[in-house]
């Protein structure tokens, strides 16, 4: 089991360096930051792009660059935002709490959905409400979230006006934002619950339950569900990944303060320390729960972990 976990770990590290690296080098790409805090005055020399990027260390090459970001966030210094100055820290304990507020409402929510839509498609297989839940988690999967997103503003803040268009004011700003994520992942679920209950159902211990005189809802909450449990647990880990994914372009829409904002922010102000930051964060959340997954699946399945 030490091996296994050594090796899960080392993979995790290296994805997460992959990452960073890549997109350290991608956002310099998009252009000079110097340029963009030069054209604040009004008039600026070469000179003056060249003492700016001395100031914020981009005259050195790249490879030192991205040396001393790694060094600092292994000690937990995420450097300074070139735009304000403000630690970068600082901006990612103010927006990080909101996005993972903003996905664990939207999962929680969407398993509350899911969970008995897909137990009651899979009872009545075939029938017309099975029909009818599967077209509409179809219907879910084929709407991009930012679309969706779009027409919620639409239809409840500007024809109904029952909610407020954006910002992190109260409850009613969640409202949106969570419904938003919630139909999306629970379209997906659905059809793994049904999926899943469907080969349960057929097992013999279900057949032997039902015979014990046991009710109906004690058979599928109890006995039948608690099976299923396990690939739903693991794959709601696996689409960890997609959620903060979707959570980022949601938070754009809805102008929710998060991790999001916060990147789509600092790719426009050319902002280096903050989008890696911001990008190390978020995939080292995904990968950690990944991980979380494949330890889970050693435990339980001694063929995983080669013994």
């Amino acid at each position: 089991m030490g091996r296994f976990l050594a090796q899960r770990f080392a993979l995790a590290v290296f994805v997460v360096f992959v990452v960073t690296l890549l997109v350290a080098w991608a956002i310099r790409l998009s252009g000079d930051p110097a340029v963009m805090l030069a054209e604040g005055s009004s008039s600026f020399s070469a000179q003056d792009l060249r003492n700016i990027r001395a100031a914020l260390g981009l005259d050195r090459p790249f490879w030192a660059q991205y040396a001393g970001f790694v060094a600092g966030m292994l000690t937990g210094d995420m450097g300074r935002s070139f735009m304000g100055g403000v630690p970068v820290a600082k901006m990612v304990a103010q927006a990080l709490p909101l996005t993972l507020l903003l996905a664990l409402l939207s999962l929680a929510v969407s398993l509350l959905i899911s969970v008995p839509l897909g137990v009651q498609a899979a009872v009545h297989r075939g029938g017309w409400s099975d029909q009818a839940i599967r077209i509409v988690s179809l219907l879910g999967l084929s709407f991009p979230n930012f679309w969706l997103a779009i027409m919620l503003v639409l239809v409840f803040s500007i024809a109904l006006g029952w909610l407020p268009p954006s910002g992190a004011e109260g409850f009613a700003g969640l409202v949106m934002p969570v419904a938003t994520m919630a139909i999306i992942l629970s379209a997906t679920n659905v059809r793994l619950v049904r999926t899943a209950m469907l080969e349960t159902l057929g097992a013999q211990y279900i057949t032997v339950a039902r015979s014990k005189g046991l009710s109906e809802t004690v058979v599928l909450y109890k006995h039948a569900l608690r099976n299923c449990a396990i690939p739903l647990i693991t794959f709601i880990g696996l689409q960890f990944g997609g959620l903060i994914g979707g959570v980022v372009v949601v938070e754009r829409v809805f102008n929710w303060p998060g991790m999001g904002s916060l990147a789509f922010d600092a790719v426009a102000s050319r902002d280096y320390p903050v989008l890696q930051a911001v990008v190390t964060v978020l995939a080292a959340m995904i990968v950690l729960v990944n991980l979380l997954v494949d330890v889970l699946y050693g435990l339980v399945d001694p063929r995983v972990r080669g013994t």
